[in-house]
């Protein structure tokens, strides 16, 4: 990010009133293994395959710093292709997910939370809904149950980042919380602290 906030939600919240104040995802390669850091966007899908295509033997994508995306219908179509292309997804003990970017996370074959990863999840607001305010039979869930049932995903997920905070806040998961949904494929370690997250 361009900008330090005092909260990761004050961030999100600022994304989705500037858009055009955020950086968007970026790949590096690095040994056997891409990096990612940045906001998803319409052009995260492309710059993805530019990467991959120029890599092709890489299939471990790592998400440094993924604080979430501006346009959730583009957030899901990039975590399928990740899924799609058999890449496994880490975050780094000094890395952070949140929002989308811990949906992306959940697209990797094989997951791996390293100790003291920051993983990030609240309800979603936009276009005129507040989906914690939606009763569990509207439509507009459906883009990412269909999401989670399609990468195996246990739908109870979903409804648990709906209560675990507002649109405006942040709830970052711990490990227990993290093994209950069988988030990694292997059990999550101790994960980072919620004011270790805040800050990072």
């Amino acid at each position: 990010m361009t900008f330090k906030f005092p909260t990761l939600a004050a961030a999100l919240s600022l994304l989705v009133a500037c858009s055009d104040q955020y950086a968007p995802v970026s790949f590096t390669p690095e040994g056997d293994q891409i990096i990612a850091s940045g906001t998803i966007d319409h052009t995260t899908l492309s710059a993805f395959e530019e990467v991959i295509a120029g890599n092709p033997d890489i299939k471990t994508l790592v998400l440094q710093n993924i604080e979430g995306s501006v346009d959730d219908d583009s957030n899901v179509v990039f975590s399928r292709v990740v899924r799609e292309e058999g890449f496994d997804t880490v975050v780094p003990s000094n890395g952070l997910v949140a929002s989308g970017g811990t949906d992306l996370f959940l697209a990797g074959n094989r997951r791996v939370l390293e100790p003291g990863a920051c993983v990030g999840v609240h309800s979603w607001g936009g276009g005129g809904f507040v989906a914690a305010d939606l009763p569990e039979g509207h439509p507009e869930h459906d883009r990412y149950l269909d999401y989670f049932e399609d990468i195996g995903v246990d739908p109870d997920f979903y409804w648990f980042t709906l209560d675990a905070a507002t649109e405006d806040e942040m709830h970052w998961m711990t490990a227990s919380e993290a093994n209950m949904f069988d988030m990694t494929t292997r059990a999550a370690p101790r994960l980072g602290a919620a004011a270790t997250c805040d800050a990072r």
